[in-house]
């Protein structure tokens, strides 16, 4: 089930891959914050200050990421840096994003990290300025006219 967006607006053009750079430096620095912190917390509640290592650990991490970054787009479309970049993740149909879609979007975003940036680079040869995880979770990102309302 998809929700529409409370604002709708007609006059919304993809995102540039410059302020998509900028959206996703920002949010890396907010994702190492928070992976610092949750690695502190875990450290030095549960293994009395010695390093924490393992497969279930970086589980963990990696599913903080995924609820970090999917609290965002299901509830607005925008992270925290798409938010000062003014950008929006909506469906094609310009609606907010479901569980799945995120999920889907996540895990291939990781792949398009993994693969020498090769899924980000792909928007410089798709007309829609479309990356791997656009296309695969039915997504794109969107530059918000001036005039609107970026919290909802």
């Amino acid at each position: 089930m998809t929700r529409p967006f409370k604002e709708t607006y007609s006059d919304v053009k993809t995102a540039s891959p410059m302020k998509r750079l900028g959206a996703f430096i920002y949010d890396m620095l907010l994702i190492i914050s928070l992976l610092m912190v949750a690695t502190g917390i875990v450290t030095t509640a549960f293994n009395a200050g010695e390093a924490v290592e393992g497969p279930l650990f970086q589980s963990f991490l990696f599913i903080l990421t995924y609820l970090f970054l999917s609290f965002f787009w299901m509830r607005n479309g925008q992270t925290l840096g798409m938010l000062a970049w003014r950008l929006r993740v909506q469906t094609t149909e310009g609606n907010r994003l479901n569980f799945s879609q995120c999920l889907l979007r996540y895990i291939v975003g990781i792949f398009s990290i993994g693969a020498a940036g090769a899924g980000f680079l792909w928007m410089f040869i798709n007309k829609q300025k479309m990356t791997w995880h656009d296309l695969a979770s039915g997504t794109h990102v969107v530059e918000l006219p001036k005039n609107a309302k970026v919290l909802e």
